[in-house]
C-alpha cells in the first residue's frame, strides 16, 4: 500500500514551496463493474472553426402510466393528452410529450434490426435499429444473479423460464439474457427467437450458482453468541451487494437510448443491506432504471421457507441459549426480511413489483406481460431548475372516472458535483478508477521508479504532476485554496490489486506564490516484490467535479542473474528538507532521502539555466576488488573493497558537450541493504538551452560488468527572478544545495 504521501508546488525556475505531507490512507478495491455513462451531446459546425463548443443537456423525465378500470381490471384506451395531469411534489408540470403504446398494434419486426440493442455493459446499441421498430414491442430482460443463488434455486429459476418461453411467450415479445457471476455478460440479445431462448437459458443450471452472497436461506443461526467465535461476514457482503447494483445500474445505463418502457425480471437469491452501507449504491441504481424507463420486478428465487430455530442440515449445531429464547428465530426472520426489503425497494421505487415467499413463478411473468400490454408515456421538462439529486415524488391524475393508475411514485434529480453527498462521490472515484475509459479533463503525469530494499522487494515511489492552471483555487483570506482527491493502485499480472492509496489533500498557497503559474506535484510510495505491475491514479478537484486519470505499466526486475545490479535513474531538480530524515513517520526506508535532504523526481525532464541536475541511483551487491588495483584519474584501490565508477555525458546531436568529472565508491555507503548510492550534481548555468541526451556511465570495474543507460533532458533559458519567486523562496522553500 502507499507510505508517504507529499505534495509540493514547483515551477521551472526551481522554487518550491512545500505544503502538504500525509500518511496515504489504504482502501480495498475487490471488484466493480465498468462506469458507464451517458454523455452530453457536443454540436458543431463542420465547415468552420467556431472556437467554442455548445453543450446541450435534456432534462426530459418520461414515467409510463397504466390506465386500469377499476372494476374489471381491464385496460382503458382512447385517453388523450389533455385528459391527464402530472404534477411533481404537488407542482403541476407541462406534459412535453404524450404515447400510447400497446401490444395489440406491433408490427412483425425484422430480427436483424435489434442486433445489439441490450448492448453490453459499455452503451453500445446498433447503429441500424430504428426507433420506430420497437414500437408497441414488450421488451423483457430476465437477469439471473447467479452470485445470489443456490443450485436449486436455480433450476427451479430455468425451470420456471423454459416454461414461460414455451407456453406463454408471445409474438410482442423481445427478450434478453443478462447474468452475474464473476463478471456482468449479455448472454443473449434482445430476440423473439423461442428456440435460441431456451437453448441459451438451459446455460444456466444448478453447477453455475456461484453463491458469493452469504445468508442463502433464512437458517444461518447469525445471533450473537458469547461461547464461541462467529465470524463477521458484513463487510463481505455489503461488497457483493454494491457489486450486484452496480450490475443493475450498468443494464440500466446500456438501455437508455431505447425510449421505449422497459422490463427487468430479476432472480436473484436476495440482496442484504448492512444499514445505510449501500445506500448509494442503490439509490444510483434506482435512478439509472427510472432515466432509462426501466422497471424491475424482483423474484426471490428462495421461494417460501420454513424458518426454523436450531436451523436446518446447512449449518451448524446452534451455540448457546438463541434457540431457547427466541433470539436465533428473531434474527433469522430479521436477515430474511433484510435479504428482501432491498428487492422490494427496487420494484417499488421503480415501477416494478417484488415477487416473495411463493414457489409458484409464473406470476411474476404474467405481471410483466400485464404491465407492458398497453400503456401511456408521459414526458415532462421539470419546472424546478435546481440539480441537487433529492427525491421527487410523482402524481399523476386523470380526468376519467372509476379508474385506478399504476405509475412510479418518484424520481432522483440529477445532481452536479457540488450537491452530491460523500458516499455518491466515493462511489464515482472508484467507478473511474475501474473504468476501461481514461478521465481527461484535467491533465494528469506519472512516473514511477525502483531501488531495492532486499533480495525480493522494492520501494516503488511514484510521483503525479498537475498543472496549477488545471485546478480551480478559490480565494481564502490572503490565501488560494483547493481540494484534490487522488486514489489509486496497483494491479499484478494476475490482475489482483496488491497496492492502494486514498487521499483528500486541502491545498492553501500564498496569492504570491502563483500557483496557478506552477505545477502541483504529488509523491508516494508502495512496498512491491519483483513482477510486472499496471498502475492507475485517479486526480479529482473538488470545485468542479472534474478528472483526470494516468496509467503505466512497471517491472520491478529480478536482479539475481544481472551481472550489474542497478536501480532506477532519478533526475531531480530540487531537494527539499526531509521530515523523518530516516525515512517515513512509520521508520520505513526511504532511499530518495540523502542526508536529510529528500529528491523531488522531476518526471518531465525539463530544467533550466542557473537549475541543478540532481541524479540519484543506486547499485546493488557489487564486486569486490581481488587484488589491488588502480584506475586511470582515480585513487588506488584496496583488495577486498569495491571500485564502482561513474560520470555523466550530454550530448546535442552527434556531439559531446559536457561530462562530468568520474566519480568513485570503494565502499558501500547505504546501510543495511548491500547497496551504493550515487549522487551527481549538474550545474546547468553554462548549457545553452536545447534537448540533450543524457547518458550516465556506470562501471563495476571488479566485476568486468558496465551499464549506459540514456535519457532525454531539455534544458530552457532562465527566468528572471520575480518578486513572487523571492517571496515563496523565503517563505520556506528548499534552499539551492551545496
Amino acid at each position: 500500500m502507499g507510505e508517504l504521501a507529499r505534495f509540493v508546488v514547483i515551477d521551472v525556475s526551481g522554487v518550491s514551496i512545500q505544503l502538504r505531507r500525509l500518511f496515504a490512507a489504504a482502501m480495498a478495491v475487490l471488484l466493480a463493474l465498468p462506469a458507464v455513462g451517458g454523455g452530453q451531446q457536443t454540436q458543431t459546425n463542420a465547415g468552420q472553426d467556431t472556437g467554442f463548443v455548445l453543450r446541450a443537456e435534456s432534462d426530459l423525465v418520461l414515467t409510463n402510466v397504466v390506465v386500469r378500470d377499476a372494476k374489471t381490471g381491464q385496460p382503458v384506451l382512447g385517453l388523450k393528452q389533455s385528459d391527464f395531469t402530472i404534477l411533481e411534489n404537488e407542482k403541476p408540470q407541462q406534459i412535453a410529450s404524450f404515447d400510447f403504446e400497446s401490444v395489440d398494434m406491433a408490427q412483425p419486426l425484422n430480427e436483424a434490426t435489434i442486433s445489439g440493442l441490450a448492448a453490453s455493459t459499455r452503451g453500445n446499441t446498433a447503429a441500424g435499429a430504428r426507433p420506430e421498430d420497437l414500437r408497441n414491442h414488450r421488451l423483457i430482460v430476465f437477469f439471473f444473479d447467479l452470485t445470489s443463488m443456490q443450485p436449486e434455486d436455480l433450476d427451479r429459476s430455468v425451470t420456471a423460464a423454459k416454461e414461460f418461453l414455451n407456453n406463454k411467450l408471445q409474438s410482442a415479445d423481445l427478450i434478453a439474457l443478462v447474468s452475474l457471476d464473476t463478471s456482468l455478460k449479455v448472454d443473449q440479445d434482445f430476440t423473439s427467437d423461442k428456440q435460441l431462448l431456451i437453448g441459451k437459458i438451459g446455460m444456466y443450471n444448478g453447477t453455475e450458482g456461484d453463491a458469493f452472497a452469504q445468508g442463502a436461506n433464512a437458517n444461518s443461526n447469525q445471533v450473537e453468541d458469547a461461547s464461541g467465535y462467529t465470524p463477521d461476514e458484513s463487510e463481505y457482503n455489503d461488497i457483493n451487494t454494491d457489486r450486484e447494483l452496480y450490475a443493475l445500474r450498468a443494464i440500466s445505463k446500456s438501455l437508455e437510448k431505447i425510449n421505449q418502457k422497459k422490463s427487468l425480471l430479476y432472480f436473484s437469491g436476495g440482496l442484504s443491506r448492512d444499514g445505510i452501507e449501500n445506500q448509494a449504491s442503490l439509490r444510483a441504481a434506482i435512478n439509472s432504471a427510472v432515466r432509462a424507463n426501466l422497471s424491475i420486478y424482483s423474484l426471490d428465487t428462495r421461494g417460501l421457507q420454513a424458518i426454523s430455530p436450531l436451523g436446518d442440515a446447512s449449518t451448524a449445531s446452534l451455540r448457546g441459549t438463541g434457540a431457547y429464547n427466541g433470539g436465533a428465530i428473531q434474527n433469522n426472520f430479521n436477515a430474511n426480511f433484510a435479504s428482501q426489503e432491498t428487492l422490494t425497494t427496487l420494484s417499488a421505487d421503480t415501477g416494478g413489483k417484488a415477487f416473495l415467499d411463493s414457489n409458484d413463478f409464473a406470476p411474476a411473468f404474467a405481471q410483466v406481460q400485464r404491465d407492458s400490454s398497453a400503456y401511456y408515456v408521459l414526458g415532462f421538462r421539470p419546472l424546478n431548475p435546481l440539480r441537487d439529486g433529492r427525491y421527487r415524488k410523482l402524481t399523476v391524475r386523470v380526468n376519467r372516472p372509476g379508474v385506478k393508475l399504476e405509475y412510479r411514485p418518484g424520481y432522483y434529480a440529477p445532481a452536479d458535483f457540488k450537491h452530491s453527498g460523500k458516499e455518491d462521490r466515493e462511489r464515482e472515484l472508484d467507478e473511474q478508477l475501474s473504468s476501461d475509459l481514461p478521465a481527461t479533463d484535467v491533465a494528469v503525469y506519472l512516473d514511477a521508479f525502483y531501488f531495492r530494499l532486499d533480495e525480493n522487494r522494492f520501494y516503488v515511489p511514484v510521483s503525479l504532476i498537475v498543472p496549477g492552471s488545471q485546478i480551480p483555487f478559490v480565494k481564502g483570506g490572503d490565501r488560494d485554496k483547493a481540494t484534490l482527491d487522488v486514489i489509486g493502485e496497483v494491479i499484478d499480472e494476475a490482475k489482483r490489486p496488491i497496492g492502494n492509496v486514498r487521499e483528500t489533500v486541502k491545498l492553501a498557497v500564498d496569492e504570491q506564490q502563483q500557483a496557478r503559474q506552477k505545477n502541483i506535484q504529488y509523491s508516494t510510495s508502495f512496498n512491491l516484490p519483483a513482477g510486472k505491475y499496471h498502475l492507475k491514479f485517479v486526480v479529482r478537484e473538488n470545485e468542479g467535479g472534474h478528472m483526470g486519470s494516468f496509467e503505466a505499466d512497471i517491472v520491478l526486475p529480478d536482479m539475481k542473474k544481472s551481472p550489474l545490479k542497478l536501480s532506477s535513474i532519478l533526475l531531480a531538480s530540487m531537494r527539499v528538507p526531509a521530515q523523518n530524515p530516516k525515512g517515513n513517520a512509520k521508520g520505513a526506508i526511504n532511499p530518495l532521502v540523502r542526508e536529510g535532504q529528500q529528491y523531488v523526481p522531476n518526471i518531465s525532464h525539463v530544467f533550466r539555466q542557473g537549475q541543478h541536475l540532481y541524479l540519484l541511483y543506486e547499485v546493488y551487491s557489487p564486486a569486490k576488488v581481488k587484488t589491488d588495483t588502480t584506475t586511470e584519474g582515480a585513487p588506488k584501490v584496496a583488495k577486498g573493497t569495491i571500485n564502482l565508477v561513474s560520470s555523466l555525458e550530454l550530448i546535442q546531436g552527434s556531439t559531446k558537450v559536457f561530462e562530468t568529472p568520474i566519480v568513485q565508491a570503494t565502499a558501500l555507503n547505504v546501510a543495511g541493504r548491500d547497496a551504493v548510492a550515487v549522487e551527481l550534481d549538474v550545474p546547468l548555468d553554462k548549457l545553452r538551452p536545447g534537448t540533450y541526451i543524457g547518458q550516465l556511465n556506470v562501471v563495476d570495474d571488479a566485476g568486468g560488468s558496465f551499464a549506459f543507460p540514456r535519457f532525454a533532458v531539455l534544458v530552457r533559458e532562465a527566468q528572471t527572478a520575480t518578486v513572487s519567486d523571492s517571496s515563496a523562496a523565503g517563505a520556506g522553500a528548499a534552499a539551492p544545495p551545496k
